[in-house]
């Protein structure tokens, strides 16, 4: 789906009468519903680093960008709109959005250590050789996650330490490790 209909699906699900699961649990469609006000909030005033953006303007390859994603995903929230604003800069790049929890389950193919951690982008070229995955975290965030873990902190504590995380980050970690990523290629 593109961004326009996975914009559509994310609001479906708070407007509607009757939301598919999991979105029937209310802790699901309260996730939803902050993931929604981030989402629009980066959307709005996210900043975008200048040298990817221009990196980004002279690729000149077609590009497939997948991205596997839920709205209920608060990681994604805060990455997901970079990926699409970055991605709208250069017209050879098209965008695929692809549910986690959802047919074909595409992120069977990229589980991180096991998991089906999202958000994922997948980089391929138009005849789908992978060029590059991403995700589910920036590094640093990432390694914040894990010491949280490792120190037994609580679910909800880890949930409001990684969200200050991406509010003080802005989108920045994201954007130099795709820039780097894309560097590469």
């Amino acid at each position: 789906m593109d961004f326009i209909t996975y914009q559509q699906l994310f609001e479906g699900i708070l407007t509607g009468s009757n939301p598919p699961a999991p979105y029937d649990n209310p802790a699901y469609v309260h996730y939803t519903e902050l993931n929604w006000s981030r989402q629009q909030r980066w959307l709005k005033t996210g900043l975008l680093n200048q040298d990817l953006a221009a990196f980004v303007e002279d690729i000149d390859k077609e590009q497939v960008w997948t991205i596997i994603t839920e709205p209920w995903c608060g990681d994604a929230a805060h990455t997901v709109p970079f990926i699409q604003r970055i991605a709208e800069l250069n017209p050879l790049i098209k965008v695929d959005y692809q549910l986690r929890d959802s047919p074909p389950f595409l992120i069977e193919q990229y589980l991180t250590n096991g998991a089906k951690s999202i958000p994922k982008l997948i980089i391929t070229d138009t005849e789908t050789n992978h060029l590059a995955v991403w995700g589910s975290r920036p590094a640093e965030c990432q390694q914040l996650y894990y010491q949280m873990l490792k120190d037994n902190v609580e679910m909800d504590q880890r949930k409001i330490a990684l969200q200050q995380w991406y509010n003080n980050d802005k989108g920045k970690s994201f954007q130099l490790e795709l820039l780097a990523i894309l560097t590469a290629l």
